[in-house]
C-alpha cells in the first residue's frame, strides 16, 4: 500500500483550523495546490478538485466521514475498488493550538501499477499543510 502523509502544528484550536479546512479551503484553492474545487465539504457530499500536479484531470471524491472539528476522509478511485484513494484529515487540540494531519492511502488491485506512474505528492501535501496553517493563523 502507498502512501503520502504530512503533519504541522498551527497555533489555533480545532475549530479555527476546521473551519479554514472546510469552508474557506474551498474559496481559495488555489493557495494549498489546488487549481479548481467544485462542491461543498459536508457529510456525504460529492466534491471535485484538479490538482496542480494533474491540472487536467478532475479527482471526484465523496466525503465519506465528516466528524467535526477532529476528522474527516475523502474518498474517490476506480469502479470495483480496483484502484481506491483514500485521504484522512485529523486535527488534533494541543496545549498550544492543533496538530493537522493529512494521510492518503492508494489501495486496490490496481494500486501498485498506479502508484508507480504517479507523481511524488510530498511536496504538494506540504504546500497544503503550510497554506492551512497560514490562512487558519492569519485569520484567527
Amino acid at each position: 500500500m502507498k502512501f503520502y502523509e504530512t503533519k504541522i502544528e498551527i497555533a489555533c484550536p480545532p475549530a479555527r483550523v476546521w473551519q479554514t479546512l472546510t469552508a474557506e479551503m474551498p474559496r481559495t484553492p488555489q493557495h494549498y495546490g489546488i487549481v479548481r474545487f467544485d462542491g461543498e465539504i459536508a457529510a456525504n457530499s460529492k466534491i471535485q478538485l484538479w490538482s496542480e500536479v494533474a491540472s487536467n484531470r478532475a479527482f471526484s471524491l465523496k466525503v465519506i466521514k465528516f466528524d467535526a472539528p477532529n476528522e474527516m476522509v475523502w474518498r474517490g478511485g476506480m469502479p470495483f475498488g480496483l484502484f481506491v484513494g483514500t485521504r484522512t484529515f485529523t486535527i488534533s487540540a494541543t496545549y498550544h493550538g492543533s496538530i493537522f494531519e493529512m494521510r492518503e492511502e492508494f489501495t486496490g488491485l490496481f494500486s501498485g501499477a498506479i502508484t508507480k506512474s504517479m507523481p511524488d505528492l510530498t511536496s504538494s501535501f506540504t504546500k497544503f499543510a503550510a497554506a492551512l496553517k497560514q490562512e487558519a493563523e492569519h485569520n484567527d
